[in-house]
């Protein structure tokens, strides 16, 4: 019976410490299956799980130590030691939010004074007339930037294993407050933020709640635009760019070639081909409708017209083929059709023969003046749109 009770204790003490970890971090196998709740309900119940495991264990444990052989005795303490060293790796090494961390400060430049290179990509973001850019290599070590425009708070975040990036109002409206969250792990491969009041677990891709006392809520989503610096200051020349805290030199160091899909790693390296879980698509939502297209399509092509759900749109990809836009072409009650004007980027809709710059603006012709109204994209992993849109057609 002791036996039975100490293997018991010692299986039920490694399992709880290895899987509450295992679930929601990036190993084999873990982020395949739907096993949130699972993985929430040890994280929640860690403690009451050791102390149950601990009651099995102490009865036996003392009664090898005090009456049993030095063999059993050594065998019990490297068993116990080799939990602690577990325990402390699993705490204090793998936790999500030890692993990367916020900036400790905060550090913004306008275009004079920027040390970021131009062809970084940055997610921008436009608020109260206030511009600001935060370059993905930064972000993407974050995971999550606080910000405030004036008296409006946001949170930037970015997950480099799903290509994500997204701006939200940390406001949440259960609560009626402002929260804080911090980085716990990763659900289908995508960050997951856990909020500081009820412990409920948020998905970085949909802002949704996906576990907790919360789950099924959703945080507002403000409008972000991932291009290139350039592009972005020649859009806002006096907007304000993140600059990088220097206390994570070498993490950003080994960020530098994400931006353009050459990272090593094997979570975050891109599939040059199309359709491959880890090839790079635009995806759009609009109402219940999802659709994704293809990147290497956009680069050929660097222009796509397209109508779902009645829903014109049209996609444009600049000369460096980063930055990309995507606007309704529904304008002054009417779908304009597009056509290259030149090589320079610039469009001419054929309904009226006006010209329009890259950035949706008409530059001459009867449209003169109109602005494109921009439409909600993002580029990332095709894994990612996917799982997170999963009645998502493909633009064919």
């Amino acid at each position: 019976m002791k036996r039975f009770l100490l293997i018991a204790g010692l299986l039920l003490l490694f399992a709880a410490e290895i899987l509450r970890v295992y679930f929601i971090m990036p190993f084999p196998g873990s982020q395949k299956a739907n096993t949130i709740d699972i993985a929430y309900f040890i994280g929640r119940n860690i403690w009451w799980l050791r102390g149950a495991a601990i009651l099995l264990i102490i009865y036996p444990a003392v009664s090898i130590f005090t009456k049993g052989s030095k063999w059993s005795k050594a065998w019990l303490g490297i068993t116990l030691l080799g939990y602690c060293i577990v325990a402390y790796m699993l705490n204090f090494s793998m936790e999500a939010d030890k692993m990367f961390r916020q900036p400790g400060t905060l550090l913004f430049a306008d275009a004079k004074g920027n040390k970021i290179p131009e062809d970084k990509l940055v997610l921008g973001v436009v608020i109260n007339n206030t511009a600001k850019a935060y370059p993905i290599q930064l972000i993407g070590y974050h995971h999550q930037v606080v910000d405030t425009f004036g008296n409006v708070r946001v949170i930037v975040t970015y997950c480099t294993v799903c290509r994500t990036g997204r701006v939200y109002s940390p406001y949440i409206r259960e609560l009626e407050k402002f929260d804080t969250f911090r980085l716990v792990g990763m659900d289908h491969f995508n960050a997951m933020f856990e909020d500081a009041t009820t412990k409920s677990w948020w998905q970085q891709a949909t802002g949704t709640a996906v576990a907790g006392p919360l789950k099924g809520q959703q945080l507002n989503e403000l409008p972000s635009q991932q291009v290139t610096l350039a592009a972005w200051l020649r859009q806002y020349p006096g907007s304000a760019i993140m600059q990088p805290d220097t206390a994570y030199k070498e993490k950003f160091e080994k960020m530098a070639s994400y931006d353009k899909g050459r990272s090593k790693s094997d979570l975050t390296k891109r599939d040059s081909s199309s359709w491959n879980p880890k090839s790079w698509v635009v995806g759009i939502q609009h109402l219940e409708w999802a659709r994704a297209y293809d990147w290497n399509r956009l680069v050929k092509e660097r222009m796509i017209q397209d109508s779902f759900s009645l829903y014109p749109v049209l996609i444009t990809l600049e000369k460096d083929t980063a930055s990309f836009h995507t606007f309704s072409r529904f304008v002054d009650g009417q779908s304009l059709s597009f056509v290259k004007a030149d090589t320079s980027g610039t469009l001419k809709d054929v309904n009226t023969g006006s010209l329009w710059n890259e950035d949706g603006k008409s530059i001459a012709g009867p449209l003169t003046g109109k602005q494109l109204a921009p439409v909600a994209a993002y580029q990332e992993f095709w894994h990612s749109w996917q799982t997170f849109h999963p009645k998502t057609t493909k633009y064919k």
